[in-house]
């Protein structure tokens, strides 16, 4: 399956198809430099695939984990590419999860004022959500995403093979932006999920990522910089990197509480079971007092208050400014020292 994102000369095509990985030689144009982005989590034969249909492939390798979104690993991944003599025609490809999405996507905005950037996520949440959008982005003072830029790829590879690797826990994680996806604007996706919890038949994972992609393709290209529309893919985010922030719990599983709160109380009682099918959690004992502090850090406040996205009905959605003290009731919701 070929999805195109429609964004006028920053078009590109999404390629979901099992082992197009083994076709990155055919699907990008890799017959030049190439700075292959991987992590210490990811399994190194993903990247050497890659590499092994590069023309002049370079592999960096990152620590796992929110950490190496920082300015010293951007610096040493700018300095690696400027030590190799990587020019305006070369390109950076990212091989993993979000992390090395977001960081590999800004480097490439940064390096020469923007070089060709390919993303193949290999996680199901970079799969159903980070890996297309174009946005990119590193941490700073604890806060997520604060630095970055809007630097669409110019194509994505989703290879639903590579998900086998992956831990229950991660598959989890990465299921919350599917559910999430499908509160704001599917209701058909969230029925498959509900489904699932009832006992019915198996996620068919293909369709789940085809699906919620859908939902961010129409996002995107309405609102491509979140000006408007696009902050509602930021629910259950503002919550849920707060409780990320104290906890260190994995984004899926802080995503999914901070669902929780946004949610109409008939909502709630639909999409407690659900996560609870999914094994995620619906409550997380911490400092609501310290979770708070960490939303009051988060880049989206603005003018004293901040804008939340609640969904009343599933597959519908409304945006609003409210005073931060709001928050403050539903995080109790779900966080309980």
């Amino acid at each position: 399956m070929i999805i195109r994102m429609e964004l006028g000369e920053a078009s590109y095509d999404i390629v979901l198809e099992r082992g197009c990985l083994e076709r990155a030689g055919e699907l990008l144009n890799l017959d030049r430099k190439v700075l292959i982005l991987t992590d210490e989590g990811v399994p190194a034969q993903y990247a050497q695939t890659v590499a092994d249909r590069c023309r002049e492939p370079h592999i960096y390798t990152v620590q796992q984990g929110e950490g190496s979104k920082s300015f010293a690993v951007l610096e040493a991944i700018l300095t690696k590419m400027m030590e190799l003599g990587f020019t305006r025609g070369d390109c950076v490809c990212s091989v993993g999860g979000g992390v090395v999405g977001d960081l590999g996507g800004f480097a490439a905005a940064c390096y020469m004022r923007g070089i060709d950037f390919y993303n193949i996520p290999t996680t199901i949440l970079s799969q159903v959500d980070s890996s297309i959008g174009g946005k990119t982005a590193v941490n700073l003072g604890g806060v997520k995403n604060i630095v970055g830029a809007f630097w669409q790829p110019k194509k994505v590879l989703i290879d639903p093979d590579t998900l086998d690797t992956l831990s229950d826990r991660q598959k989890s994680s990465g299921l919350a932006e599917a559910v999430k996806a499908g509160l704001i604007a599917d209701p058909v996706l969230f029925a498959m999920f509900e489904d699932y919890a009832a006992g019915g038949a198996p996620l068919d994972l293909e369709k789940v990522i085809a699906a919620s992609l859908m939902v961010k393709k129409k996002v995107v290209e309405e609102d491509e910089r979140e000006s408007g529309v696009r902050k509602i893919l930021n629910f259950g985010h503002t919550i849920g990197h707060g409780i990320e922030s104290v906890t260190g719990l994995l984004h899926g599983e802080c995503v999914a509480m901070g669902m929780i709160p946004m949610c109409s109380p008939a909502v709630r009682s639909r999409l407690v079971p659900v996560l609870g099918a999914l094994n995620l959690p619906a409550r997380v004992h911490a400092d609501p007092e310290e979770v708070y502090k960490a939303v009051l850090h988060d880049k989206k406040m603005g003018d004293g208050f901040v804008s939340i996205v609640s969904v009343d009905t599933v597959g519908s959605y409304t945006i609003q400014k409210v005073d931060p003290a709001v928050l403050r009731y539903g995080i109790e919701v779900v966080v309980r020292l």
